[in-house]
């Protein structure tokens, strides 16, 4: 490592955000005492400052560095990822925030198991937890390893997931959900002057964003050297590896058209698999938002039914406030860092948000510095406060369900704490295990598999037990875990052949999934399916959930119809229950 490339200014904003972020968090675990702090934060979390802490915790590093990374590889194709990273809240707030909270548990096994009154069903649910936050936790771990190998030129990729993976499980180890709650407040605004401030600053130097994105049509004059002169935009000549101008802007680009072209097809062959692509990448992201665990058991901090709906709102507008700013660096990026292109695994276009702020370093000196330190802070941040709230939530799971409520049923507060702390430090461990061999995959692909896994498990589970109340056990699990592990499995074997392509020491350990690329040359669709699998993983999902149910239709639990009272029934009728205190009994 050249320690005299590291740049004072950027190392020291970065430092920053993760001192601060340490003391917050050694600050809130004093006042984490009871299990429930540790797990629902008292239930006392407000709107405002739940809503900062939810889309604090929801806008990952695929957000932050991953949408910009993907707009500037793959075009206007990738804006398909913002927008439904958005609507999903629609979903939540119309569908399942409110009944979801009345409900009153811990965690969203809980809530399997009391609808139905089956300790079998929250095995089932603890395991896509599991699922669902590992394939979470990996491209959170791909922005660490990438904006430390960015800070510290010649640092390996892997040592910059260990080590934040290491200031994280600390962080959660000693605080739980409310220790982390007030962090991932603060980190959202953080990541909104991260991302806002240096937009700002670029587009004053490189003129409109208009001006910029009209360079990309091919009627545009040939690309000539870059300047920075304020009144003259011109952009760096793209590399061979380059998507063409009328690809990068057509509405299916490169992301979309990927398994025909690698098929040889032409472009009007091309269509119908670009269509089917882009409607199940938004049956995942859309119907995936509304299945994450981690972004669920939030809900269960806000003290009723109609602040979890308030809090939504408020998520929605903050998020999508912060997504107008990504797509920019995107097109800045493809215009004046097409170098990139040509760069793989955190050395690509995934760093395009850290590395655009110091192209004014020339002309405006120590403030090119400055803003790009600014934005490795908002990177910090995005991963940090995503994978809080992913371990809280997987370490959750094993310390409430698991140890709790499975192995020992009579464990005290205490003991369920004391298992929540090695609990974390277990799960930190295998998230910077699988973090470290992801390096060549793109951020926001892996968040995307992560969504379609959950929009096929946890998604028609909460939609279908919240809404009807002729769902039975047998019905739900079955679905849950085809749908589930269906897109599971496609998700794993997608990785694994990508990983096989890849030219380092990650292609030689995949080496044996190698033939399947030469399988998906063959068989567009199939790669297609694989790759995005929602759009048949959810209605096979919800269609035997309905059809199990209806055939063991005598299993449906008697007190049902109390069940959906509690669920929709406004809380001024007084029928709003904590159904973990009233079950749990000594354990809690």
């Amino acid at each position: 490592m050249d320690f005299s490339k590291i740049d004072p200014w950027i190392l020291a904003c970065s430092a920053v955000t993760v001192i601060v972020t340490i003391i917050m968090g050694f600050r809130s675990a004093k006042s984490s005492k009871s299990a429930s702090d540790f797990f629902v934060a008292g239930r006392a979390v407000s709107v405002g400052w739940n809503a900062s802490a939810i889309s604090g915790e929801y806008l990952s590093a695929a957000s932050f560095m991953g949408i910009a990374g993907m707009v500037m590889l793959s075009g206007y194709d990738a804006l398909w990822y913002p927008v439904c990273y958005a609507c999903g809240y629609l979903f939540l707030l119309l569908f399942i925030a409110g009944p979801l909270r009345r409900f009153g548990a811990y965690t969203i096994p809980d809530f399997a198991e009391g609808r139905y009154d089956s300790p079998i069903f929250r095995k089932i649910a603890v395991c896509f937890v599991l699922f669902i936050g590992f394939f979470y936790t990996m491209p959170q771990m791909k922005g660490a390893g990438t904006t430390l190998a960015y800070i510290f030129p010649g640092l390996p990729y892997w040592v910059g997931v260990a080590l934040v993976g290491a200031v994280i499980t600390l962080n959660v180890a000693l605080g739980g959900m409310k220790g982390i709650t007030l962090v991932q407040a603060v980190q959202y605004w953080i990541k909104m002057f991260a991302i806002s401030v240096p937009v700002f600053v670029l587009l004053s130097v490189y003129g409109g964003y208009g001006k910029n994105l009209s360079l990309n049509h091919s009627a545009s004059p040939p690309a000539i050297v870059q300047s920075v002169d304020p009144g003259t935009i011109v952009r760096k000549a793209l590399p061979e590896k380059a998507p063409k101008d009328e690809a990068w802007v057509a509405p299916f680009g490169p992301l979309t058209t990927k398994a025909a072209k690698a098929a040889g097809l032409t472009a009007s062959e091309a269509k119908p698999y670009s269509l089917l692509y882009t409607f199940s990448l938004i049956v995942a992201l859309v119907c995936g938002t509304a299945g994450l665990p981690h972004i669920l058991v939030r809900f269960y901090t806000n003290p009723d039914g109609v602040a979890a709906k308030k809090t939504t709102m408020w998520v929605m507008i903050l998020i999508g406030v912060f997504y107008v700013f990504p797509p920019i660096f995107g097109v800045l990026g493809r215009n004046f860092l097409p170098e990139l292109y040509a760069a793989t695994g955190s050395k690509g276009p995934d760093k395009v948000v850290l590395e655009l702020p110091t192209l004014i370093r020339e002309k405006y000196g120590i403030m090119g510095s400055i803003l790009s330190g600014i934005t490795c802070a908002g990177a910090f941040a995005a991963f940090m406060s995503t994978f809080s709230g992913l371990l809280v939530s997987m370490t959750g799971a094993l310390a409430h369900d698991v140890y709790g409520r499975m192995l020992r049923p009579a464990a005290t507060p205490e003991e369920r704490m004391k298992m929540f702390k090695w609990c974390a430090v277990l799960v930190g461990g295998v998230s910077v295990l699988l973090g470290s061999l992801v390096e060549p995959l793109e951020i926001n692909f892996m968040v995307g598999q992560a969504f379609a896994i959950a929009a096929a498990s946890y998604f028609p589970l909460l939609f279908m037990s919240v809404w009807w109340r002729g769902m039975t056990m047998k019905g739900a699990a079955t679905g849950m875990l085809s749908g589930g592990l269906c897109a599971l499995v496609s998700a794993t074997i997608v990785n694994a052949s990508t990983l096989a392509l890849d030219k380092g020491p990650m292609g030689k350990l995949f080496a044996g999934f190698n033939g399947i690329n030469d399988f998906w040359k063959v068989h567009p669709l199939l790669r297609i399916l694989c790759e995005q699998p929602a759009i048949w993983t959810v209605p096979l999902a919800i269609g035997l959930m309905i059809v199990v149910s209806k055939a063991t239709r005598h299993t449906v639990p008697a007190d049902v119809r109390m069940k959906m009272l509690v669920l929709h029934a406004p809380e001024a009728l007084g029928l709003k229950q904590e159904y973990i205190q009233e079950q749990q009994g000594p354990a809690h």
